[in-house]
């Protein structure tokens, strides 16, 4: 039974990797994944906006398809089957029951976090991978007593935090579980979890040398916004309803329900119960905090659903439930994996085609460039007529799909906020002051005026979802620069102090 159970689990898990794997052939690159293919062109230990895990994966994966949208994705969605083999065999150790472990797989790749998350490569998908691990480890430490396995934590944790800044929460997380499972303090006199954090202060040095050595600016970017500017109660009205669809219904439900039952039960040991509770709720606690001055995107949470998952699976599997929250678990259990395949489908319907919205712009398009593809060969045809040297835009987004969709080594440079491409090499001045094309920029001539010595508006360029019009850009032709091209002003968050 064990060994089906656990076969069955892996067909399920590997056909919905091969689906994501399949989707993300055929889907645009999102604008943010566009820029992390620029970083991983130009490998280093730091970039403006985030730790280079997202890079590095990124490269790995168009090493092996190539600078496609598969190769893009290619590593992220793969990571799910490490991830889930974590999650399986941490909820194994934990509660000892197999169909726990089967569910808590099953349930976290059913997630919107899991299946959409994936899909599109952001820091968040090596985060929740390196997650799952840090979970794996810590229950290694519990049910092995053996003070090596800090080292694995250590790794983890390492590993996170190279993905993503928000992997400090695991530090609090782990010293929670220590102080509230008594069992578990006599650690805390030992020196393994203090060899653990040096080994992840290793594996997450050469962030800190890049922010060195740029006046630390990606830790001022992100870390700043703990700052509290404005109170509003408007973003935690946000924040349980968007987990509720990240989570999906069924899985949210259950995971609820089973993070109350871990608290009110005794048949499952202090220190596993504790470890599930602090890993989802350390992270939630601070973003609910957090809400309350600026809104928290729905995958910040990301690294909280390996337990998440977990606590699901044992509210389904592991715990009895009596009168009407009998029947809730039961249909959720039954629902959850349908649930995710539906939704998942039906997010990927809105994406390409709109129905939903009645062909409308949406929130999606905002974020993935459908229609890009196509409008990049109507500016690639522009240029070659015009005889343009380069390509300008005013944004990071654009600048990133011109850089992707546009001839691979084209002259493509974004006007300002030049610190976010520090990692790649400069485009040649010459190229900038023969005649250079800008697209996106409104008002061209007013704002170029004292860079360029003639400018000319040629065309609304647009981008479309089956014909309807989602978005519209400027093009503009440049001619003859008069000096310096680029605003190479300092970062913000560097003239602000």
């Amino acid at each position: 039974m064990t060994t089906d159970l656990a076969r069955r689990t892996a067909w399920i898990v590997g056909a919905l990797v091969l689906v994501r794997l399949i989707v993300a052939a055929f889907t645009p690159l999102a604008f943010d994944e566009a820029y992390y293919w620029t970083w991983s062109k130009h490998l280093q230990g730091g970039y403006y906006d985030h730790p280079p895990m997202v890079a590095f994966i990124i490269r790995l994966g168009t090493m092996i398809a190539g600078d496609t949208q598969l190769g893009v994705r290619l590593v992220s969605i793969l990571l799910a089957l490490p991830m889930s083999w974590a999650v399986y065999r941490t909820a194994q150790m934990l509660f000892a029951y197999d169909r726990i472990a089967s569910a808590s797989a099953i349930f976290l790749n059913a997630t919107l976090v899991v299946s959409v998350g994936t899909i599109i490569t952001t820091p968040d998908s090596p985060l929740m991978v390196a997650s799952a691990f840090v979970l794996y480890a810590l229950a290694k430490v519990l049910t092995t007593g053996r003070g090596v396995w800090w080292l694995g934590v250590g790794v983890a944790v390492g590993l996170a935090l190279l993905s993503k800044y928000t992997a400090l929460y695991f530090g609090a997380a782990i010293l929670i579980w220590l102080l509230l499972a008594k069992d578990l303090r006599r650690w805390l006199a030992t020196p393994w979890p203090y060899l653990g954090a040096l080994l992840s202060l290793a594996i997450f040095s050469p962030v800190l040398f890049w922010n060195a050595d740029h006046q630390w600016v990606s830790f001022i970017k992100q870390l700043g916004r703990a700052q509290i500017r404005t109170w509003s109660l408007n973003y935690f009205a946000e924040l349980v309803p968007v987990q509720f669809g990240f989570a999906t219904p069924s899985v949210f439900i259950l995971g609820v329900l089973g993070l109350y039952a871990l608290s009110r039960r005794n048949d499952v040991g202090r220190g596993a119960r504790v470890l599930i509770a602090t890993s989802v709720l350390t992270l939630f606690c601070y973003m609910a905090w957090h809400s309350f001055h600026e809104r928290v995107e729905g995958n910040w949470l990301a690294p909280v659903y390996p337990a998440f998952a977990i606590a699901a699976a044992y509210a389904a599997y592991g715990t009895g439930w009596t009168g009407r929250l009998q029947k809730l678990v039961h249909g959720c259990r039954r629902s959850a994996l349908a649930v995710g395949i539906i939704l998942f489908a039906l997010l990927i319907l809105q994406l390409c085609t709109g129905i939903f919205t009645l062909f409308k712009r949406d929130g999606s398009v905002r974020a993935v460039g459908i229609g890009w593809p196509a409008m990049a060969r109507d500016i690639e045809a522009a240029r070659e007529v015009l005889g343009a040297t380069c390509v300008l835009a005013n944004d990071y987004g654009t600048t990133s799909m011109l850089m992707f969709y546009l001839p691979k080594g084209s002259c493509i440079a974004q006007y300002s906020g030049r610190i976010r491409w520090e990692n790649l090499p400069e485009p040649d001045d010459a190229l900038l002051r023969g005649r250079v094309l800008m697209v996106g920029m409104r008002n061209a001539d007013t704002i170029l005026q004292d860079k360029y010595a003639r400018t000319e508006r040629l065309q609304d360029l647009t981008r479309t979802r089956l014909g309807a019009v989602i978005e519209t850009y400027e093009l503009d032709l440049l001619e003859r620069a008069k000096g310096a091209t680029l605003d190479r002003s300092p970062p913000p968050e560097i003239v602000a102090r």
